[in-house]
């Protein structure tokens, strides 16, 4: 990766930080097609500087592994580990002059697919990897928008390694926020242009990665071989674990209005449809129940304002009911099954609910609402998902045959 310093005076940008990034490592790609520049093999991973930093067993197993190389440049190291390893590999890089370089060196290379594409749409579309890994280019992404598809995007027990700058050239240090900072990118033979990197304390990054339900394994600093040169680098490794998380809201109890409410489980050929809280939770639709509503039209009409598809009451099954304790308040919650639905789910105005995605049963996103863990447990007891223990009530015998036992 090239080096990185802090220039003179930061310039505001009217693009957001990942435009900006966007263009500036087109540029950087065309600047070294015009030069004709031939990067050697890779021998192994650098994660900052040649010979530098862990091995590639840092990645865990490899062999036949399905892998992604995010943010892959020429992708020399992805084109290595397809002839080392026998592994499957996506390299993914938002710059088409990246993708163009390496398509010119790898293209007919069997089990490497090079994909022009946003970090942050590949993951959402892809299927799980086995192994994710990114050498360098994290920070130019909000680390808000990426982590949270990186870890839906590992199987279950999968790895994700990545390298992230620490000190520039300069000696500039991390930050305690999550504003993207500029820095200069040099050319080679001159030149040079400015990105906008995230780059927090190694403490940031590892609250980021256990928010999201990614346990941090090991966090390893690469430094440069020149003393001079006061860049370093960290390089983590973390691992989702294989069995789904959940997680409450806030550490608050629930207020007393809020105590009744119902969780909507809409399952298709797509998959289970959940959506990411503002505060970091993934949940069914679903809300507390208003005077005067039954339980159906609750759940009907909480479908319809968070994600705007439209169901009618007498298509929801009432699983039964979940009963707990937040911190001395008693917490009831009824999972429903609704069978019939139209519509595409979108986020709605307003709504603290959004992102809404379709999820196979086998590839669910860690950190789920405790609630919407246990409704989906009592719905499918054999879903590999850790939750805070509820009282769970059916209401007909299709949800399981004995009444009152723990989710």
């Amino acid at each position: 990766m090239p080096g990185m310093t802090h220039p003179l005076s930061p310039d505001d940008d009217a693009d957001g930080p990942e435009s900006v990034n966007a263009d500036a490592w087109q540029a950087y790609a065309a600047h070294h097609l015009r030069r004709g520049t031939v990067l050697p093999e890779a021998e192994r991973i650098d994660w900052g500087f040649p010979d530098a930093g862990p091995d590639e067993s840092f990645l865990g197993e490899l062999k036949g592994r399905r892998v992604l190389d995010l943010g892959c440049g020429t992708a020399r190291h992805a084109a290595r580990l397809v002839r080392a390893y026998d592994a499957t590999v996506d390299a993914v890089d938002s710059a088409p002059g990246q993708i163009e370089r390496a398509r010119a060196r790898y293209g007919s290379l069997p089990g490497l697919r090079l994909v022009h594409a946003d970090a942050v749409a590949h993951l959402r579309a892809a299927r799980p990897y086995d192994v994710v890994y990114s050498v360098g280019a994290v920070p130019f992404v909000d680390p808000r928008r990426l982590l949270p598809a990186l870890a839906t995007a590992l199987t279950p027990g999968g790895t994700l390694c990545f390298s992230v700058l620490h000190t520039n050239s300069q000696g500039d240090g991390p930050t305690s926020d999550l504003v993207a900072r500029p820095e200069t990118l040099r050319f080679a033979d001159g030149g040079e242009t400015t990105v906008r990197m995230w780059v927090p304390a190694p403490e940031v990054w590892e609250e980021l990665l256990t928010e999201h339900g990614l346990r941090v394994e090991d966090v390893v600093t690469v430094t440069s071989p020149d003393p001079a040169n006061l860049a370093a680098y960290r390089v983590f490794r973390a691992r989702r674990p294989a069995r789904v998380s959940a997680r409450p809201r806030t550490n608050f109890p629930p207020v007393a209005h809020a105590a009744i409410g119902v969780g909507a489980i809409l399952h298709g050929p797509r998959g289970l449809l959940l959506g990411r809280h503002r505060r970091g939770t993934w949940e069914l639709p679903g809300g507390t129940v208003e005077p005067g509503e039954s339980l159906q039209e609750t759940v009907v009409r909480e479908l319809r304002e968070e994600t705007g598809v439209r169901a009618d009451p007498s298509d929801v099954r009432l699983l039964g009911t979940l009963l707990d304790h937040v911190d001395g308040v008693v917490r009831l919650t009824v999972g429903a099954v609704v069978t019939d639905w139209e519509g595409e789910p979108a986020d709605q105005p307003g709504e603290s609910v959004g992102d809404w995605r379709w999820y196979s049963l086998d590839h669910l996103p860690p950190s789920l609402f405790v609630c919407s863990a246990q409704s989906l447990t009592a719905w499918r007891p054999d879903l590999p998902i850790d939750h805070a223990p509820a009282h769970f009530t059916p209401y007909d015998d299709r949800a399981d045959g004995d009444a009152g036992r723990e989710r």
